[in-house]
């Protein structure tokens, strides 16, 4: 299939541009569909190391700040590095960079139960959230993309397919916990080098920027800017998410008396993810109704409610699976919205801009979380816990003054 050549405006041919020139050219909602189904099954394995981690930790005889390694590590190679692979999308096309992404995801990820020892995990984790790294802000783009308008919904539902996937995540795993599978994970990457060869093989070539065009790698502006602002309004965001979906199984377990194999473990994440995948779309939808600093910031401060109801109440109760839900919801429903401001401040590297929200805040949280494993330890899993929602109040402050600026 021939690579044409780059428009005059040196910006990606659209997918209609190459509809008549190939019978092997999806768009609109088959592109959609397919970003979405990529986008759960590969990240459907950061919500099997979350669920994981009860297990790994009577399995390896391991602290909470081990476990807290395990969850940086996957953070970082999949996340921190966004940005570079965001650029490198820009630069050599969207296609190829998600596609080898979701590849290298399942292949490696799909393998964490299966290691032996705390010390091979370590590498697989670093090397299989490569994958992730490429695949996200490449998908982000092309999701925008397809989308042509409504760009908060296009990302909501993008976003949902990651969140969905994480949600399904402990369940999967649960099952192969229950029923003693571990040592058929490997077949859980299947769905993903599917769906990255389709990637590959039904989405147009892009073309290489323009001589003169390209993408900087690192490109210190948008770090100064408010992308970079925003990127802040996010990692504060995300640690209140990854201290909950990564913190809940070992709080259950460890504070509240619960099995490593009880359903209320496995519910929990699931139910948490799942309502956020349900949040960012409902936000996506109502987009054009609230302002973006209205609905970000209001969803970030309304959420430190249902978080503190989750931690007082009950596990396993009708309040307790409500505020779960609620938290979900609010904690998450915001992201979008902020990943289409990011991408609006900076048109012309939209794939770096999606990698330092998509990634980047995730990743220096996921780094962060290591303070969280260690306060786990030194003062107790349920204060530790509850200190890990407060960086919402001044994440929605920081978000509620750039978004303005923007407005």
């Amino acid at each position: 299939m021939p690579v044409s050549e780059p428009t005059q405006s040196g910006t990606e041919p659209t997918a209609q541009h190459f509809r008549a020139r190939s019978p092997f050219i999806i768009g609109g909602t088959a592109l959609t569909s397919l970003l979405f189904a990529a986008h759960f099954f590969n990240d459907l394995f950061s919500g099997t190391l979350a669920a994981l981690l009860p297990t790994l930790q009577l399995r390896f005889g391991v602290s909470e700040l081990t476990l807290a390694v395990f969850v940086a590590c996957l953070s970082f190679s999949s996340s921190v590095l966004q940005p570079l692979f965001g650029a490198v999308a820009d630069r050599l096309g969207r296609r190829l960079v998600a596609a080898a992404g979701v590849i290298v995801t399942s292949t490696f990820l799909s393998l964490i139960p299966a290691m032996p020892s705390p010390i091979l995990l370590i590498p697989l984790l670093l090397v299989g959230g490569l994958g992730s790294a490429a695949f996200h802000p490449a998908g982000t783009a092309l999701a925008r993309q397809a989308a042509k308008a409504k760009g908060g919904l296009a990302l909501g539902i993008f976003s949902a397919g990651g969140t969905m996937g994480m949600a399904f995540g402990p369940l999967v795993i649960g099952l192969f916990i229950i029923n003693g599978w571990l040592d058929y994970s490997p077949v859980l990457m299947i769905p993903g080098v599917i769906l990255g060869l389709l990637i590959y093989l039904l989405l147009p070539p892009q073309p290489r920027s323009q001589e003169g065009s390209h993408t900087r790698l690192f490109d210190l502006e948008l770090f100064r800017g408010p992308v970079g602002q925003l990127c802040l309004a996010g990692v504060l965001r995300s640690i209140a998410w990854i201290a909950i979906v990564n913190g809940a199984p070992l709080w259950l377990v460890t504070t509240k008396g619960l099995s490593a194999t009880d359903p209320v473990v496995f519910w929990t994440i699931t139910a948490f993810t799942a309502s956020g995948a349900a949040g960012g779309i409902i936000a996506g939808l109502v987009e054009a109704r609230f302002s973006r600093q209205a609905l970000v910031t209001g969803t970030m401060l309304l959420a430190v409610v249902p978080l503190a109801a989750l931690l007082a109440s009950q596990p396993g109760s009708f309040v307790y699976f409500t505020a779960v839900v609620l938290a979900g919801m609010l904690t998450n429903g915001g992201l979008p919205i902020m990943v289409v401001a990011a991408q609006d401040a900076a048109p012309r590297a939209v794939s770096t801009a999606s990698g330092m929200m998509m990634g980047l805040t995730w990743g220096t949280a996921g780094l962060l979380y290591l303070g969280v494993g260690a306060l786990q330890e030194s003062i107790g899993m349920q204060a530790a816990m509850w200190l890990s929602i407060l960086p919402l109040l001044p994440g929605a402050l920081i978000a509620y003054l750039v978004l303005r600026r923007l407005a």
